[in-house]
């Protein structure tokens, strides 16, 4: 797997941007991301529907390259770090974790983030809330317009359409205005939306190699 990286400066800070949808801040050792989706594999196939369990694999692995490439202090997962409550796959992502006991895990609930006091414990999670703050720059799953502070945020699962001279290519980026950073889906199981990305904005868009400033 290649980490291609590009800095980007918020509040007077440098944040790393990488191609493997995952944000890192030096300064507060954090890797940051939003969108994992734990559950969602397993979720489809209680209802059914045959999917590969290597989906969610695929997603661990990239994130263990990630811990070993910037040895993060701890995760700031801006929302839906779960899909669907307790499932199967939510006990393959606690073997997991267990691999990194020194890291601290510090979820910003999203809307599909629904966890019960015992789900919370078996996550092990070190902190749970609606929104965080460090440093003038709040955390939230989905943009919040009423909250004057600069945002880093989730939810949308934002793409980019590039036009070339055979089809339109879709391809997963980042998006920064003076007011926030959209982060891509963590998850590759997830879809792109291009449609709701904020307007006016910088795209960081994405390939397996390389970043694109747009």
């Amino acid at each position: 797997m290649n980490i291609a990286t590009k800095n980007i400066t918020i509040q007077n800070q440098t944040f790393t941007l990488t191609n493997q949808r995952a944000l890192f801040w030096g300064k507060e050792k954090a890797l940051i991301f939003s969108d994992l989706h734990i559950g969602k594999t397993a979720h489809f196939r209680k209802n059914g529907i045959a999917l590969a369990n290597h989906i969610m694999k695929n997603d661990l692995e990239r994130l263990s390259i990630l811990i070993e490439n910037f040895q993060p202090d701890k995760f700031i997962i801006v929302g839906d770090l779960l899909h669907a409550g307790n499932n199967s796959d939510v006990d393959e992502f606690c073997a997991w974790q267990n691999q990194y006991p020194d890291i601290k895990f510090c979820l910003v609930e999203g809307n599909h983030d629904r966890i019960s006091k015992t789900l919370e414990n078996k996550l092990c999670l070190d902190s749970r809330s609606d929104s965080l703050e460090i440093d003038d720059i709040a955390f939230v799953h989905d943009f919040d317009r009423s909250n004057p502070k600069f945002q880093i945020t989730g939810h949308i699962h934002p793409g980019f359409v590039i036009n070339s001279p055979v089809k339109k290519i879709k391809l997963p980026c980042f998006a920064q205005t003076s007011k926030q950073l959209l982060l891509p889906a963590f998850s590759e199981f997830t879809g792109l939306d291009t449609k709701n990305i904020p307007k006016k904005g910088t795209y960081f868009v994405f390939t397996d190699s390389e970043i694109y400033e747009i």
